[in-house]
C-alpha cells in the first residue's frame, strides 16, 4: 500500500476511535509508546489510554484537514503529520489543532504509535475590541 494511503487510513482510524470509544486506542500503543502532555511523561499503552479518557470533554469530533507522511527507517514505520479542527460538545467555536505522530510496524506487522505530540490552538474574536485574541493549548 502507499505510505500516504496507510497514513490517511491510520489517522482516520485513529481519530474516529479517539471520538467514539477512546479506551479502544488501546491497540495502537504499546508498552515502549510514550505521549507527553502538559509537561507530564505517559508510558505504555494502558496508561495513555487512561491519561486519553481522563481528560475534562469526553465528546469530540475530530474534522481533518491534512496529513502528511514521511516514511522514516528502514522497518516500515513513518512520521505523520495532521491538523484540522476539534469540536468539543457544548462548544460554539471549534479548537485547531495539529499533530504529529511517530507510528511503527510492531511485530504483527500492524502499525502503532511510538511517539505523540499534539497542538490545539484557539482562535477567539472579542466583538467589542474587534481584535483577535489567540489561546493555545499545547500537549507534547
Amino acid at each position: 500500500m502507499d505510505p500516504d494511503q496507510l497514513a490517511k487510513a491510520f489517522v482516520e482510524h485513529y481519530y474516529s476511535t479517539f471520538d467514539a470509544n477512546r479506551a479502544g486506542l488501546v491497540s495502537l500503543y504499546q508498552d515502549e509508546s510514550m505521549l507527553t502532555f502538559e509537561g507530564q511523561k505517559t508510558q505504555g499503552s494502558q496508561n495513555i489510554v487512561a491519561k486519553l479518557t481522563s481528560l475534562p470533554f469526553q465528546q469530540c469530533q475530530h474534522g481533518i484537514t491534512t496529513v502528511d507522511c514521511q516514511p522514516s527507517g528502514p522497518a516500515g514505520g513513518m512520521l505523520v503529520f495532521v491538523s484540522g479542527n476539534l469540536q468539543l460538545a457544548g462548544e460554539q467555536h471549534a479548537l485547531k489543532f495539529s499533530q504529529g505522530l511517530v507510528a511503527l510496524l510492531g511485530e504483527s506487522r500492524a502499525l502503532f504509535i511510538f511517539l505523540n505530540s499534539s497542538t490545539f490552538l484557539l482562535l477567539q474574536v472579542n466583538h467589542y475590541q474587534r481584535r483577535p485574541r489567540f489561546f493555545a493549548f499545547v500537549i507534547f
